[in-house]
């Protein structure tokens, strides 16, 4: 390779290293700005709760009025991020600090009204549109903070899961509030937590859900083949026996997104009616093809 061919290879990772830090920047400060309007356009007015720090920032804003959101939850985040210096990813650790600094930004700067009176439809707008701004933030290369860094630390130390984490620190903050601040509030914050579950899920995830198939046919060779040539999916060939005739059999496994099960089981059908056929949900799928290998 030449010099001149060796200055264009250069010139393009620098050109597509610049893209990705700008699409990132772009995420989070898009999404920041999202989950700021829902804490101060519906939350704060409708004296609801939320997780994370945020949740506590909010507690702590309830008791002393004076003291804005935003600056609670920087000074909730400067402890955690010191400790997460040496065990988050530096990409990761980096770019949530960036996050961070503009979900505080956004918590001083963006205040909307929105004109809606009705407690349940502002827990389920709210829910909305935090889970959209949540989303696109962990669409990104990194976070907005908070307990996603605290998260990553416990698993890095003690092995516990994210999902148990989340569920004990919410869990904590809702049974606080609900005790000390008003019940109605904290089950007002329940329906708003669920609802933005579940559209973080979707804005995450999406269309792109892996499946796990499992295909068992006496004509597996040539679905194994119309797998692998027309879904241009990998897959795995498992010698099984069967629990009755014991009869040898071969089960094919497969991961597949969600837009392709449609497609995959009409071929299964027209090539093998008889195949016993199972798709099962994934958690979490790692892998260069079709996975989501986890950036912190």
């Amino acid at each position: 390779m030449d010099e001149e061919e060796k200055g264009k290879v250069k010139r393009s990772a620098i050109v597509k290293s610049s893209t990705q830090i700008l699409w990132n920047l772009f995420l989070l400060s898009i999404g920041s700005i999202i989950c700021a309007v829902a804490v101060n356009a519906i939350l704060i007015p409708q004296n609801f709760f939320s997780s994370g720090f945020t949740g506590i920032a909010l507690f702590i804003h309830y008791l002393f009025p004076s003291n804005p959101v935003g600056t609670i939850y920087l000074l909730l985040n400067i402890p955690i991020f010191i400790v997460g210096w040496s065990l988050v990813g530096r990409r990761f650790f980096f770019y949530s600090i960036i996050g961070m600094a503009i979900f505080t930004l956004a918590l001083y700067t963006v205040h909307l009204t929105i004109p809606i009176h009705d407690k349940i439809l502002c827990a389920l707008l709210a829910g909305i549109v935090n889970g959209v701004g949540s989303g696109i933030v962990l669409r990104s290369l990194g976070s907005a903070g908070g307990t996603d860094i605290l998260c990553v630390i416990l698993q890095k130390l003690f092995s516990i899961k994210v999902g148990t984490t989340t569920l004990i620190f919410n869990g904590i903050i809702l049974g606080v509030a609900g005790i000390t601040m008003s019940l109605e509030g904290a089950l007002y914050t329940l329906v708003y937590l669920y609802v933005n579950t579940q559209v973080l899920n979707l804005v995450v995830l999406g269309l792109s859900k892996r499946k796990a198939v499992f295909i068992i046919s006496d004509k597996w060779e040539r679905l194994s083949e119309e797998i692998l040539r027309k879904n241009k999916r990998g897959v795995t060939i498992i010698e099984g026996i069967g629990g009755y005739r014991r009869e040898h059999k071969q089960i094919l496994y497969s991961i597949i997104t969600f837009q392709d099960l449609p497609v995959l089981k009409k071929m299964v059908s027209d090539i093998d009616p008889e195949a016993f056929v199972v798709v099962m949900d994934t958690l979490e799928v790692m892998g260069a093809q079709v996975g989501n290998q986890p950036h912190w």
